[in-house]
């Protein structure tokens, strides 16, 4: 037997035995957590009476107010839109100055930092920030979306900036090219294809992050959703999440197509 196949025996062997304490130590945390999260199964055998009326309460929808779902569907469209671009922009020299194969360390450590900071604040009190500031309605809406969107934007481009073939970089800097010129025909190429998806996704996502904001005023279709539930129009309130479905639906198909598009670049 050669010394490769004794190694490589040696390393199964190892993995192998490794397998038994890793199952039980995952066994263990789930065990654990399902302890803190107090789940009983006696209540919840004893709420499905209470939770199909409170469903039931919702249909048939009350299709009077379509038009006015539309209408707060559109604008909720425009906050995502303007959100997603605001925050977009500003995740550019972020995610660079946080990137481990451009900037030095002690740029990353504070855009990592900002990134960890901005993504530890709930959307909904980035809503109530705003609201604070600008009163109610889409403009705080979209200055929150616009913060939330850079926590998880500046994150996504800083992978696909860390993501860079190595050897093209090294390769334009051997031929004399300059850092623009590197970035330009080095990591522009390569990174774009991937921002691109990331964006586009991050819009569709935001389409329902708008939604929750209006629960604390902040605009959109989410505003007109609470102020349904908490006068017990639930028909109503079910025209507005139908619309909302069918809209999230066709973004999805059609960002879905955008992202294979760009896959295939």
């Amino acid at each position: 037997m050669t010394n490769l196949a004794k190694t490589t025996k040696n390393h199964s062997w190892i993995g192998n035995l490794l397998i038994i304490p890793a199952i039980i130590l995952l066994v263990f945390i789930y065990a654990w957590s399902l302890e803190g999260i107090g789940i009983n199964g006696e209540t919840l055998n004893n709420s499905w009476f209470y939770v199909t009326d409170f469903i039931s309460r919702f249909f048939p929808p009350n299709l009077s107010v379509l038009e006015n779902a539309w209408k707060a569907l559109v604008q909720t469209i425009q906050m995502s839109l303007w959100g997603t671009t605001i925050g977009a922009i500003i995740s550019v020299p972020i995610a660079i100055a946080s990137a481990s194969n451009i900037a030095p360390v002690w740029l990353q450590w504070l855009a990592n930092f900002l990134q960890n900071t901005v993504r530890s604040v709930p959307s909904i009190i980035l809503g109530l920030i705003f609201v604070a500031a600008t009163g109610l309605g889409a403009p705080a809406g979209t200055l929150a979306l616009s913060i939330y969107t850079i926590g998880y934007l500046a994150k996504f481009y800083q992978q696909a900036i860390e993501a860079v073939n190595s050897r093209s970089i090294e390769s334009l800097g051997v031929i004399g090219a300059s850092r623009l010129q590197v970035a330009q025909y080095g990591i522009l190429p390569q990174v774009l294809p991937l921002a691109l998806g990331y964006t586009i996704w991050m819009f569709e996502y935001n389409i329902r992050a708008a939604s929750v904001l209006g629960v604390v005023g902040a605009g959109g279709i989410g505003f007109e959703l609470k102020s349904y539930i908490d006068g017990f129009e639930y028909n109503k309130a079910t025209t507005f999440m139908l619309v909302l479905l069918v809209v999230v639906t066709i973004i999805d198909f059609l960002s879905s197509l955008i992202r294979r598009k760009l896959d295939s670049m």
